[in-house]
């Protein structure tokens, strides 16, 4: 037997350390499509119950949305289940152009080609256009898939501090001797939810001749005057080299992603990036769905005003009733809590009043670090806001964490 009895203790071991230093993950079982309501199994066994959603990437509220399911229906029965196939063998439909042509005009970039995932955008991306005589200089907080994608990549690394221009600039120089520099961020920061200073970014690689990444996967639908992402709300469309997001969080909430930007740097991913070139094609009834979200969200911006109001107001409920609250103008709104298993037990009594929230700790974010991230969607409306914050205050106040700061609360709890 090639599983061992030491080598199967040796992962019980770890699984129950796991668990005593309370950073067990466990999963909930939904019984509903994806909405501000939603039906949740938890523990496993027990009865569904109905709870206010706060915790997923629904952002505009098209999980469920009925034109989208419509779409979605008539593309599983005009083009089939799947593809059964890669892109370039025959795994490419009139769907998948048409979509690539929607982003690229939605996203106002030169070409867009499609992935699996955001996740297999950014594993494939780097390795498709660097190599040794080139560096990527990243900004310490963005999404582990790039971390995992520069990885597979054979040009240097080197990160900035979080947000810090002008260390960014330090390193920039630094590596004046590489080939081609390319700075690397998320758009939108999924923990903190904070937004990349893509204007001056733009201007430091253009005095410095660097590309300029960014994975915009929480923020293409809703950030902007008209959603179309970071580079829009700073002022910085066209001037943004490469542009990975996904189909996953505001354009539908399925899955699929892409990469969009210079024609030269998507023709090379269409030539070069593994993940495109080894994974089936993403399904039909994903990219009939996506298609009509970019309808919807181009002949108004009603759900994305209705978002941010709704994230504007949460974020004022949280702070006045004493939250620790990291500030932001995205959707992601966290409440800081640094103990993991604070989190834990505050995530299970919210439940128990109705709301559902997630513990995020380490390895998720940093130790020390832990906290409930809430999420809004254009889906919510008032009174869902009102009973959340209600049920927030009372396990606040059970915890005594309200009107505490980072030291206060990890004096009582630890970090």
């Amino acid at each position: 037997m090639g599983f061992s009895p030491e080598a199967r203790g040796f992962y019980r071991n770890e699984l129950e350390g796991i668990r005593q230093a309370g950073l067990f993950k466990e999963e909930r079982y939904l019984h509903s499509s994806q909405d501000a309501v939603i039906e949740v199994e938890f523990p496993e066994g027990a009865a569904p119950r109905r709870v206010i959603n706060l915790c997923a990437n629904n952002y505009l509220g098209m999980s469920s949305h009925p034109d989208v399911i419509a779409a979605a229906q008539e593309g599983l029965r005009t083009r089939g289940y799947g593809l059964s196939s890669v892109r370039f063998i025959c795994g490419t439909q009139d769907l998948h152009r048409q979509l690539e042509a929607k982003l690229t005009s939605f996203l106002g970039t030169e070409d867009t080609l499609l992935f699996p995932s955001c996740l297999d955008a950014n594993a494939g991306v780097f390795e498709a256009l660097l190599s040794d005589q080139d560096v990527m200089i990243a900004d310490r907080l963005v999404h582990a898939s790039i971390v995992d994608g520069m990885r597979l990549c054979k040009a240097a690394q080197d990160t900035f501090k979080h947000s810090d221009m002008e260390h960014l600039q330090e390193k920039l120089i630094e590596h004046q001797d590489k080939r081609f520099r390319m700075i690397i961020t998320d758009g939108v920061f999924s923990m903190d939810g904070d937004l990349a200073r893509l204007d001056v970014m733009a201007n430091l690689a253009e005095k410095h001749n660097a590309m300029l990444f960014v994975d915009d996967s929480h923020a293409t639908g809703y950030i902007g005057k008209t959603g179309r992402g970071t580079h829009e709300h700073a002022g910085v469309m066209g001037r943004v080299d490469i542009i990975t997001t996904t189909l996953g969080k505001a354009l539908g909430g399925a899955s699929g992603g892409c990469v969009s930007g210079r024609r030269e740097l998507v023709a090379m991913c269409r030539q070069r990036a593994r993940p495109y070139l080894f994974s089936n094609t993403v399904a039909p009834v994903i990219v009939a769905g996506a298609l009509r979200v970019l309808e919807l969200i181009g002949s108004s911006t009603e759900r994305r005003d209705k978002l941010e109001d709704n994230s504007r107001v949460w974020r004022k409920m949280l702070t006045d009733a004493g939250f620790d609250v990291k500030p932001g103008d995205s959707a992601i709104v966290p409440v800081m809590l640094y103990n993991a298993k604070l989190a834990q037990d505050m995530a299970r009594d919210l439940f128990a009043e109705g709301i559902y929230v997630i513990g995020f700790f380490f390895p998720v974010v940093a130790k020390g670090q832990a906290r409930i991230r809430t999420q809004l969607s254009a889906a919510h409306d008032r009174s869902h806001l009102e009973q959340a914050i209600e049920a927030f205050v009372k396990v606040g106040k059970k915890y005594d964490i309200l009107g505490k700061g980072k030291k206060e609360i990890i004096a009582a709890y630890g970090a």
